[in-house]
């Protein structure tokens, strides 16, 4: 169980069913709540509605008896008079709150007259101010209003909340009260239900409905998440197939499917098999790497080996200038490849170490004797004093060794970054073989000895210096014919 929550599939549906179930509980709280509002408001209106029918009918002159009532248990009606007593209503209603009434026998509604007023009876008038409390709670609300006028009833339809008994049966109503003054001058409030029933009926059906539809629903919705998401995922496990194979086979020439799609995951393919494709590069550079500098330490190692041996053996015969000039061969190709391995490394000059690269160009040249200066100036750059020394080396050595007679150096400012240019009136580099000669091991002229061309590993550290300081190095064409080399590095700030 624990394996499959740790899937995307699984997480994914899981957080999907969450969501959905979170959004349709609380639509479905929301739907109930307006659909009870509503229907308690078209409950309000039906109350009122029916109160001030029968309020109007009576403003009229309507007798009690011929009031025409609606179904009691649908609007139950009750007129009370102003002590409370009911005289009029449907015989049906037992009871109704707020009006709590109970409808007396004999009370005189078949006459059409508005009872009499006067002190009957003493008990009577406190059972029915006890009986109309309701009706009384409702009037308490309006002592500052004036009755209405003779033969017109009140704008006003409070609307209360209240219990109402039809035929022994007690259900919830909401009851609307209207006052209403007769032409006898007698002031009536006419109390009107309307029955909560619809309202408690179609909520309940609601609520069966979303009880009964919510899970089916949230089942649904999980099984098409799983499905969806598992057709969408589905390529990515073609991409971890084929890494797994790449891994275990060390085969970097094998590239991970592509969909023919134009989402995340097709990106994440792409870039996985760029990603194969530059370390398959960088691998068989590496290799290359290691099997060019094989070949270079083999020539000047079994040279030193070859006049060691026959020294041992004819003393005489040893040829201790050779020897050293072999020795210092390796040493110097030794501290290149260390070098390189730095600078492939990732290895960055000091950002806060200034220096003034003129002063470093005039000591280089100091001592070559076709070099020729033009414009070196003052100019500070930052980095790795040594690295930069080394670039100016390698670059004048290499035109030391292509020269026919003059070498010119100038050094420029040029906005932001400063300019060397390294020119010479040999030769020169054709245009197909100028990015080439950067290429570590690499000499154009190949008939020539290693002694006079080196072991092509100078113009690769040199540009890889020149990157590391955040530069570039150029070969070209220089106005005499022969090379030109263009090194841009930044200004200090």
């Amino acid at each position: 169980m624990r394996r499959r929550l740790g899937s995307v599939r699984a997480r994914a549906t899981l957080n999907a069913t969450l969501v959905v179930a979170v959004a349709l509980v609380a639509a479905g709280t929301a739907v109930l709540l307006a659909l009870r509002a509503n229907l308690i408001d078209q409950a309000d209106a039906k109350a009122a509605n029916v109160a001030r029918k029968v309020a109007l009918d009576l403003a009229f002159g309507v007798p009690y008896a011929e009031l025409v009532l609606p179904d009691a248990e649908e609007s139950p009606v009750q007129v009370l008079d102003p002590q409370g007593r009911v005289v009029a209503g449907d015989d049906d209603v037992e009871s109704m709150s707020p009006a709590l009434a109970p409808a007396p026998a004999g009370s005189g509604r078949a006459d059409g007259a508005a009872p009499a007023t006067g002190d009957d009876d003493d008990d009577d008038d406190d059972g029915d101010r006890n009986r109309g409390r309701g009706r009384d709670r409702h009037r308490d609300d309006d002592d500052d209003d004036d009755p209405p006028a003779v033969g017109e009833i009140s704008e006003e339809a409070p609307i209360t909340p209240g219990t109402a008994t039809v035929d022994g049966h007690t259900a919830d109503y909401r009851v609307a009260a209207v006052d209403v003054t007769t032409s006898q001058k007698v002031t009536l409030t006419v109390y009107a239900g309307a029955s909560l029933s619809a309202e408690e009926g179609a909520v309940g059906t609601v609520q069966t409905a979303m009880l009964i539809g919510l899970p089916l629903l949230l089942v649904t919705v999980g099984c098409a998440t799983y499905v969806v998401t598992r057709r969408a995922l589905r390529p990515v496990e073609g991409i971890r197939v084929e890494m797994a194979a790449i891994t275990a086979s060390e085969d970097l020439s094998r590239r991970v499917p592509e969909p023919d799609t134009h989402d995340e995951i097709a990106r994440l393919a792409r870039t996985t098999n760029e990603t194969l494709a530059a370390l398959e590069t960088s691998v068989e550079r590496q290799r290359r790497f290691v099997a060019d500098a094989s070949h270079e330490l083999r020539s000047p190692i079994a040279s030193l080996r070859t006049q060691l041996e026959v020294g041992a053996a004819h003393p005489e015969l040893l040829d201790v200038e050779g020897a050293v000039l072999d020795t210092v061969r390796l040493q110097r190709l030794a501290a290149d490849l260390l070098l390189l391995a730095r600078l492939d490394a990732g290895e960055r000059p000091p950002q806060d170490a200034r220096f003034d690269l003129a002063k470093l160009v005039r000591e280089e040249a100091d001592g070559r004797d076709r070099v020729h200066l033009d414009g070196v100036g003052s100019v500070e750059v930052t980095g790795s004093r040594g690295q930069l020394v080394r670039v100016l080396a390698n670059l004048l050595d290499n035109a030391e060794r292509h020269a026919r007679d003059r070498i010119d150096v100038a050094l420029r400012t040029e906005g932001t970054w400063v300019v060397l240019r390294v020119a010479d009136d040999g030769s020169g580099v054709p245009a197909a073989e100028r990015e080439r000669i950067f290429e570590r091991f690499v000499r154009l002229d190949e008939s020539r000895s290693r002694d006079d061309g080196g072991a092509g590993l100078g113009l690769a550290i040199a540009r890889d210096i020149a990157v590391r300081h955040g530069g570039t190095l150029r070969a070209g064409e220089a106005p005499q014919g022969g090379a030109l080399f263009e090194l841009r590095v930044p200004t200090a700030p």
